[in-house]
């Protein structure tokens, strides 16, 4: 965006939250955040984005925001040209295989959020699977019989217990990442290394 010297896209919720303390700790001069339902807020030099997880990465390849804070799973997932220079460590979760206890049988239909994910390591595993996307709570695609598996978010495994699923296997790790545009890396060069440089020592 014209008019400031960073804009940041910053997922809504939680890592927000975290994103903004470990920004604010690094130095930036954050703008104060405006009524609860607001997306852009504003500063004397910084603007702030609050956008929906899985946006925050195209905001940022296309430039309406210099650099964005997401998760390595959303990231994977988009599949976009961004540098990633830092991992900020926090809003740690992984990305697994799930299933009904028990069930070994062939997968044939893999229900995620995340089906870019999904293909890419089912072809890796030689399995030859249909991918369902879904938006809502996959587990759900499991337990009714939509799919023989699902691929999600896991933190705890509490929410999987309790609707009565496994963990099978781990697909990978996630973390927040701090991403950046290419071309603003170059144009805003000084101002961006020396946020990488604070936030990788900080």
């Amino acid at each position: 965006m014209q008019g400031y010297e960073l804009t940041i896209a910053l997922p809504k919720g939680r890592m927000f939250e975290e994103a903004y303390r470990a920004l604010g700790r690094a130095g930036l001069s954050l703008p104060e955040r405006g009524a609860a339902r607001e997306m852009l807020h504003r500063g004397a030099a910084v603007a702030v984005l609050e956008l929906r997880n899985a946006d925050v990465p195209t905001y940022v390849d296309l430039g309406i925001a210099d650099l964005g804070v997401v998760g390595k799973d959303v990231l994977a997932e988009a599949g976009r040209d961004l540098f990633e220079p830092v991992d900020l460590g926090f809003g740690a979760c992984r990305l697994s295989l799930i299933r009904k206890p028990g069930d070994s049988g062939p997968i044939r239909r893999v229900a995620s959020k995340y089906p870019r994910v999904t293909e890419r390591w089912l072809r890796e595993k030689g399995i030859a699977a249909d991918v369902v996307k879904l938006h809502g709570n996959v587990e759900l695609a499991v337990l009714v019989g939509l799919a023989d598996a699902v691929v999600d978010v896991v933190e705890t495994g509490t929410t999987l217990k309790q609707a009565g699923l496994v963990e099978v296997e781990v697909i990978m790790k996630s973390t927040a990442r701090l991403v950046v545009n290419r071309s603003a890396m170059k144009l805003k060069r000084e101002r961006i290394r020396a946020l990488i440089q604070r936030l990788r020592h900080g």
